[in-house]
């Protein structure tokens, strides 16, 4: 059968009719590159990716949850370097969304635009195009003009950060619709007060030489409470509950300037904390598919070995192997006194400074906040103690290292 169809690449489809629509012509055409080539799958078109694989890498006694998400790419057209990112839209849970309607006695099926063009019922917006959790100093301001609050314009108005920090901390957008009503004129009026709902990107932990048609993420899974409710990450919480049902729209966001050495003899220095050694086991797989003969080191640090060693079998495997040179582990909990991957850099100093003499490139991933800063300060430490330089030599040092390419970060 010939079915002759032209996809214009900016046709206004939905990520789920453009999965409807991928879906038939593949089994009209019985392919799928053609007709990803056509649609042209990116940030404004995402793919629609079936989950693969999806486990927690945690032991069940952890007070952690990361899962190992695998996806497909079969179809898409889409490819990836090690060191890129993938972005995913999320969707809001649908319970939240029922509630968020509930309390503004609004009319779920009732046509709403869309922020990206288009149209669609105001219950399909709230769940896959518009935030509805998140609050900022701006929006409070907005919500102040509808509603009138006393409550909100001492804290909106007053010169005290600090007293408006501690209310949006842990509040969501169902909160302040509760404590301080607003009615709206219909959905379309609310929608207009709602920003778009964001892609969340995650470092890629998978190579495309071991994992064809596949991309893997490490994703960390924020669940708390706060002010009596409790509380979950859009992006983490929908790829570990409800994503396999949905095919998550996806698309590759590159990073140039995080990637292995490109000469495979180049000795290569990872320091990843928990979901930071996604990236790096994607450099791992890329290094023993290409045949690198370039040693491999890595710091990987949780709370406690026996539930927290993301990975654990894999990474032995891959040091038992030889692909792994090093493997310097710490766990912070499993002693009186706490120890992190910066104080394993700074033991190790001297077999640190030693790789980096003979070209090695050294890559951090992870917690922009904190680990990343104590991360670099023991780097400049290891240069100063051990190449017997004064502070400000080695912060030159490590500039110079940045200049050569052979400092490489994705913190976040």
């Amino acid at each position: 059968m010939l079915v002759n169809l032209e996809i214009p690449v900016e046709a206004p489809f939905t990520p789920e009719q453009r999965g409807w629509l991928n879906q038939f012509l593949q089994r009209e055409l019985g392919g799928g590159g053609a007709v990803a080539a056509e649609v042209g799958y990116d940030k404004k078109r995402p793919f629609p990716s079936a989950i693969l694989d999806n486990y927690n890498l945690n032991d069940e006694a952890s007070g952690k949850e990361t899962r190992h998400v695998a996806l497909s790419l079969e179809g898409s057209g889409l490819e990836y370097e090690v060191g890129d990112a993938l972005g995913v839209y999320p969707r809001n849970p649908p319970e939240m969304v029922e509630e968020i309607l509930a309390a503004l006695d609004l009319d779920g099926a009732a046509e709403v635009p869309l922020p990206d063009g288009g149209e669609g019922t105001l219950r399909e917006a709230l769940e896959t195009a518009y935030d509805v959790r998140s609050l900022s100093a701006k929006f409070l301001a907005g919500w102040l003009e509808r509603s009138g609050s006393e409550e909100l314009r001492g804290l909106v108005e007053a010169e005290d950060q600090e007293g408006l920090g501690e209310y949006l901390w842990g509040r969501e957008l169902i909160d302040l619709m509760l404590e301080h009503p607003v009615a709206f004129a219909d959905g379309a009026d609310f929608v207009s007060v709602l920003r778009k709902l964001q892609p969340r990107l995650y470092s890629i932990a998978s190579s495309p030489k071991a994992h064809p048609g596949e991309v893997h993420l490490c994703v960390g899974v924020v669940r708390y409470e706060s002010h009596g409710r409790k509380r979950e990450g859009v992006c983490s919480t929908f790829l570990s509950d409800r994503g396999g049902d949905q095919k998550p729209g996806v698309f590759v966001h590159r990073n140039q300037a995080f990637r292995p050495p490109a000469d495979e003899g180049t000795p290569l220095i990872m320091v990843g904390p928990g979901t930071g050694v996604a990236p790096f086991r994607a450099f791992l797989e890329e290094r023993q598919a290409t045949g690198a003969t370039g040693r491999n080191w890595l710091f990987f640090g949780n709370p406690h070995a026996a539930t927290d060693f993301l990975y654990e079998e894999e990474l032995t495997a891959l040091l038992k192997g030889g692909v792994l040179s090093r493997l310097d582990l710490a766990f912070s909990r499993d002693q009186e006194e706490k120890v992190y991957v910066q104080d394993r850099m700074i033991e190790q100093g001297a077999e640190l400074w030693a790789w980096l003499e003979e070209g090695g490139v050294f890559c951090v991933c992870g917690d922009a906040s904190r680990m990343a800063k104590d991360v670099d300060a023991a780097l400049h430490k290891v240069v100063e103690v051990q190449g017997g330089m004064t502070a400000e030599g080695a912060a030159a040092y490590v500039k110079g290292l940045r200049k050569g390419k052979r400092y490489c970060r994705d913190v976040y």
